[in-house]
């Protein structure tokens, strides 16, 4: 594998290595030369011309115009002895790895009758280049085991120093990482990397989780993980190329208004696109290719808080797929397109302000970049994994008491992991209960058809394209996974495929994955994946993940998963009120429901912002867009206001048909989402657990509730949020379309003197929103 590791920490690390020994600084070198020399590197008549040429060029710079008559003899050796010897540095560490440095001083030191054999050096590691940490740690073992005890401490703080500079500076994983990554480990890391800085957040807590399995996991689970192929750019790369292009002026985004930010940001990606490359990145990055070959890739963001304990910035940075089967040329252009929206998207409105929000505005954020090869199989003309998906630890919305919290829950979909982790808007994926995983959020026939995967995301190899597809113009006969992920659809039920797909059969295909479920052990593996991470993260955690069904043997299949991405998982907070009230009045309830509901309570709500559906539905997309940028202004302008928002459908999806297309940014500062679903109103709810919305709703302590209006069990008063006053107009400019459509609605206005109190029971999955009367405090 092309080593992608820097030759100026080499030089550094040679010249403060040298200068530990300064009685035998002269005599190392002599030898290095000597090795230049015997290798042809150079000759040793034309390093010494070369020596003399740059110590003439160094006396002009001081203004010596007659380098024999203006300076003295002594001073001229001095200076010809300095340049000899960073000549000697530089030449050596551009041809020569460190190893052989060392071995030259071993060879000097011997001579000299030092005992080589004790581990003597000194020194900051702290202070000192990467390839000087890695040797001082490197020396440690190459000691006898029972000598390497003594020097343990040393050994576990460089690893700590090379986590830190290499890896990520967050002190929570800086806590569990050491405990695992080895220096080989972290060599390899290095080996993979192109540029200075750190993999970032993406990066490191994918190679943790696959570090902690690779240990940890039961040995006949082991065979059913595999390792991507991956590279890295280091998180300083971007300010080089920002610097290199005089960028400088869009460093001061996120200090701006939202209104600047969002006019701003699409002149910063034309000009991102218009940057020139760093060359010697670009160098690196067309060795990439060369090695990767025709292999589709995705270009992943990696910033340095990205997936940290608390702010995961889920879907906030860009990642894109490249299918990498153009020329040459147009992949590499591709590839260099792709890293610079990337850095561009550090500067995305919606990434600033979720920074704002969490108190991060003023870290310094740099965005390393993870390139990966895209894990899948070659289908006829379409490249892509047999399922993907993300997987949870902790299932946090139980929809019957008999699910177990702590075993977790899994999102899956056929084809690219896309549509597992975006709400999109007309598509559904397979959730999964680990506990009992054939137990379905809404199990009657027609709401499994209804709310199964109608597209695939994937690439498609002749075209050269991203493509999203029905699943019925993919799907083929030969494909062996199909009857494990779907069935067919008969008179109230579906029906396993035992035999190949017929062509009059493919519209009644539906995937439900539950023969998948019956056949493997996919539930069980994953349940015990996530268990040992999560006793290892000492912490919930959410994974994303590829999967590989094969056929050794007709009717056992057999799954293998990549991980791609580890991560902490956000939760809501514990609440200390959950009680519902027994004696709660009719006359008091304003609305409640009986579908997924969370655990918790939010208190002393004065506001309602309610979106009327009617209403949104006459609005064009355009006129949709526009609302939801209301939406956020009135958010930013309600931060000190306990508010709640209810509408239509999907809350952001990206199909406005479905749902308000609202974005964190939009709507951050509201205590609770309530989406409404019926007959006209809107989308049939989705369970959104998985989703990057869903991410952010919990991490802002969000509480996501969802209301099917034509369920008798359920409760609307439409009273209220159709003909109470709007005062929209007290906060907000609006034109009179929006203000027929927007309602901001007071709850004193029902009854003077109360405010809204939600109160949500997970086990009963029961929530209710209810009058309270005020209280003095």
């Amino acid at each position: 594998m092309q080593d992608f590791s820097n030759s100026t920490d080499r030089l550094m690390s040679i010249t403060l290595a040298i200068g530990h020994y300064p009685i035998l600084s002269d005599r190392i070198r002599h030898k290095m030369r000597e090795e230049l020399f015997r290798r042809n590197i150079i000759t040793q008549v034309d390093f010494e011309s070369e020596v003399r040429e740059k110590a003439i060029q160094s006396q002009q710079r001081e203004g010596v115009n007659n380098p024999v008559g203006e300076e003295p003899a002594d001073i001229w050796e001095k200076r010809a002895t300095r340049v000899r010897d960073q000549l000697t540095d530089l030449l050596f560490s551009q041809h020569f790895s460190y190893d052989l440095f060392q071995e030259i001083v071993t060879r000097v030191l011997v001579e000299r009758g030092v005992n080589t054999n004790k581990h003597t050096i000194d020194f900051n590691p702290e202070l000192a280049p990467q390839e000087l940490v890695f040797e001082h740690a490197w020396s440690i073992l190459r000691l006898p085991a029972e000598e390497q005890k003594q020097y343990y401490h040393h050994l576990e703080e460089s690893i700590v120093v090379l986590i830190r500079t290499m890896i990520s500076d967050q002190l929570p994983y800086i806590n569990i990482a050491k405990h695992w990554f080895t220096i080989q480990d972290l060599s390899e890391i290095r080996k993979r990397k192109i540029g200075t800085g750190r993999i970032g957040g993406k990066a490191a807590g994918m190679l943790l989780a696959h570090r902690i399995l690779e240990n940890e996991l039961d040995d006949d689970l082991k065979p059913l993980l595999a390792k991507p192929e991956y590279f890295f750019i280091g998180s300083n790369e971007q300010y080089s190329f920002i610097t290199m292009n005089r960028f400088e002026r869009w460093n001061d985004q996120k200090y701006k208004s939202e209104e600047q930010m969002r006019e701003d940001y699409p002149k910063i990606v034309d000009d991102f696109l218009k940057g020139n490359f760093p060359t010697d990145i670009l160098e690196k990055l067309e060795d990439l290719l060369q090695n990767i070959g025709d292999s589709p890739l995705i270009v992943r963001s990696s910033s340095l808080l990205e997936d940290s304990f608390g702010t995961s910035f889920a879907g906030k940075y860009d990642s894109f797929f490249l299918p990498n089967q153009g020329s040459y040329e147009e992949n590499l252009l591709a590839l260099t397109e792709a890293i610079t929206r990337v850095w561009a998207s550090t500067l995305n409105p919606n990434a600033l302000l979720y920074r704002r929000k969490k108190g991060l505005q003023d870290y310094d954020e740099r965005m390393a970049i993870l390139i990966m090869r895209v894990e899948g199989e070659h289908f006829g003309k379409y490249y892509m994994p047999d399922a993907a998906g993300v997987a949870f630890s902790r299932n946090l919305y139980r929809w019957a008491p008999q699910i177990r919290r702590e075993d977790g829950f899994v999102r899956i979909v056929w084809g690219l992991g896309t549509r597992a982790v975006d709400r999109v808007g007309n598509d559904y994926p397979r959730l999964i209960a680990l506990s009992h995983p054939l137990l379905r959020p809404m199990p009657d026939f027609q709401t499994v058809e209804r709310c199964s995967q109608k597209y695939v995301d994937l690439i498609d190899i002749e075209k050269n394209e991203f493509e999203t597809l029905p699943i019925q113009d993919v799907i083929d006969s030969d494909y062996i996974p199909l009857k494990y992920i779907a069935q067919l659809r008969e008179e109230g039920y579906f029906a396993p495929m035992h035999s190949r797909l017929m062509e009059k059969d493919r519209q009644r295909i539906v995937l439900t994955f539950d023969e998948l479920l019956r056949k493997t052990n996919l539930a069980t593996s994953m349940r015990k994946i996530l268990q040992k991470l999560e006793k290892n993260y000492n912490a919930p955690v959410d994974l994303e993940f590829t999967m590989n069904i094969d056929e050794k043997e007709i009717g056992k299949p057999t799954i293998q998963y990549t991980i791609l991405q580890c991560r902490p998982q956000s939760h809501l907070s514990d609440s200390i009120d959950s009680q519902i009230p027994s004696d709660l009045e009719e006359k008091d309830i304003l609305f409640s429901t009986y579908f997924m509901v969370p655990q918790g309570t939010v208190q002393n709500i004065s506001y309602a912002l309610f979106v009327q559906p009617e209403e949104y539905y006459k609005l064009d997309e355009t006129g949709r867009f526009k609302l939801a940028r209301s939406i956020g202004q009135l958010n930013a302008i309600m931060e000190e206001k306990q508010y709640v928002l209810i509408g239509p459908g999907r809350w952001g999806s990206t199909n406005t048909d479905l749902g308000v297309p609202v974005a964190y940014s939009d709507i951050f500062n509201t205590a609770a989402l309530i989406e409404l679903s019926g007959k006209d109103i809107g989308a049939a709810p989705e369970p959104s657990l998985g989703t990057h919305f869903f991410q952010d709703l919990l991490e802002a302590q969000i509480y996501p509730l969802a209301i099917l209006v034509d369920d008798p069990e359920n409760a609307f008063q439409k009273a209220f949020f159709y003909h109470a006053p709007n005062h929209i107009g007290e906060f907000l400019k609006v034109d009179e379309e929006m203000k027929n459509t927007l309602r901001l609605l007071a709850i004193a206005d029902y009854r003077k003197g109360n405010h809204l109190k939600i109160i949500m029971d997970e086990e009963k999955s029961y929530g209710v929103g209810f009058l309270e009367p005020d209280t003095d405090e």
